[in-house]
């Protein structure tokens, strides 16, 4: 009986029911929103130069914008803030490409700066992994990472 028991437990946890049993309720990133000053020049700064592509919102005020970022992922954009804040560069979103090189090209042709992480400036961190990566801010200052993606 107990080899009975052992053998059905054991096929329940290799089937993987067990993870959709214990994940924590299944919790995943709904979205990100970010509070900005105005909303057109950071719609297009994340269109443009980032890459990402607008969804539907479901307000339809002019006052939100909303980007799909992965599968169950969003960015949100949100009109309303009065001033620019300063933002430390360890709160960033950060976002993997395929080629670096091609946003850094972009980065140079819409003259927006970049940094390594030491916040030198027109130069690329490569991490110990060997991932490279750069940082640099959006329209109301918030810290962005992009790093080339290993897949």
């Amino acid at each position: 009986m107990r080899i009975v028991l052992f053998i059905t437990v054991s096929l329940f946890l290799l089937s993987g029911c067990a993870r959709k049993t214990f994940n924590n309720d299944g919790a995943i990133l709904n979205h990100l929103a970010l509070y900005v000053t105005d909303l057109k020049t950071s719609t297009s700064f994340y269109k443009d130069v980032i890459g990402i592509d607008t969804i539907p919102e479901p307000f339809h005020d002019g006052k939100h914008t909303w980007f799909q970022i992965d599968t169950h992922g969003h960015l949100h954009l949100i009109q309303g803030a009065t001033t620019k804040l300063s933002h430390n560069k360890n709160t960033h979103l950060c976002f993997s490409v395929k080629n670096i090189e091609s946003i850094i090209t972009k980065l140079n042709a819409s003259e927006i700066s970049y940094e390594n992480w030491a916040g030198d400036k027109a130069k690329v961190t490569t991490r110990v992994d060997g991932i490279k990566q750069i940082y640099f801010q959006d329209p109301d200052g918030y810290w962005i990472e992009v790093n080339n993606d290993r897949k």
